[in-house]
């Protein structure tokens, strides 16, 4: 049946099974985000329409973000509905929407897809039963409840629906010094939430790596997998070192106002200066997909 959707898109209701710290990990950065995170690749539509073997006539982005996932469809799906709990990020991503459509419109040849962006959760999804051909969860999966999450994923899926959980793999592959460097940041920005934030309160991050076991264990699909691709983008340096800082641990420090990583942040960005040398740059990112078929 359908859920009561003045409910479930309230902007207060918060569902079982759900974090408020990792929505709120989200707040205050759309800009950044939206600025430096890569969008959808191509591949995740041509993959994904190939196995359902048609145009979809539904696809439903979870943890859409800024939309960056979800305007991929905009010419391959009829109707998208990308759903977000964060009112920041759901705001750029209709702000974004608003500013398309009326590029559309002035176009002569144009008409924009049926896109919407709504508040709501993975686990409680404003959906008819067997309503959407496509379900995604773009670089947000693990900080979904994946046992309720695939429950209601399993409702809303049709028939030899696909479920897809895909993820970029972080720091995009540049060099090792630059690299380790990277990742050092982002540790110590963990190590100085850990000693400025109770445990309870923290963002609560799951392990992609158990994404195929839950997709696997949920025994609501027939068939799944995993598939790796990659996908070149152009980088400067600006970009690479913002990709950094738009994590949302080191945001979670700029909130803090703890400025002990302001020298790491630095130290990266002379290093990525070094590599780019004033240059735009092809870059690789690697992306994992795990997919199920009901």
């Amino acid at each position: 049946m359908t859920k009561d959707m003045t409910e479930v898109w309230s902007k207060d209701f918060v569902p079982e099974g759900n974090r408020t710290s990792n929505v709120d990990r989200f707040t205050g950065f759309e800009d950044t985000y939206d600025q430096h995170r890569p969008e959808a690749p191509q591949e995740v539509v041509t993959l994904l329409t190939g196995y359902l073997e048609r145009k979809p006539s539904l696809v439903v982005d979870l943890g859409c973000g800024t939309g960056l996932s979800s305007f991929a469809w905009r010419d391959a799906a009829y109707q998208v509905i990308g759903v977000e709990p964060n009112d920041d990020m759901r705001g750029k991503a209709i702000a974004k929407w608003q500013s398309l459509q009326q590029e559309s419109d002035s176009s002569p040849n144009g008409k924009a897809a049926d896109i919407k962006f709504v508040s709501g959760y993975s686990n409680q999804l404003a959906l008819p039963d067997q309503s959407a051909d496509i379900i995604t969860c773009s670089q947000s999966f693990h900080w979904m409840d994946p046992a309720s999450t695939l429950k209601e994923v399993s409702r809303v899926l049709r028939e030899d629906g696909i479920f897809a959980v895909y993820d970029c793999d972080w720091p995009p592959s540049l060099t090792r010094k630059v690299e380790q460097t990277y990742l050092e940041l982002i540790e110590r920005a963990e190590t100085i939430i850990d000693r400025h934030v109770d445990t309870q309160e923290q963002a609560y991050k799951g392990n992609k790596n158990e994404h195929l076991k839950h997709i696997r264990e949920s025994g609501v699909f027939r068939f799944s997998k995993e598939i790796v691709f990659h996908h070149m983008e152009p980088f400067t340096a600006e970009r690479y070192t913002g990709l950094a800082v738009s994590q949302g641990g080191i945001q979670t420090v700029f909130k803090l106002k703890q400025t002990e990583i302001n020298d790491k942040i630095a130290q990266f960005h002379t290093l990525v200066e070094e590599h780019f040398q004033g240059r735009t740059l092809p870059v690789m990112l690697s992306y994992r997909m795990r997919l199920g078929i009901k």
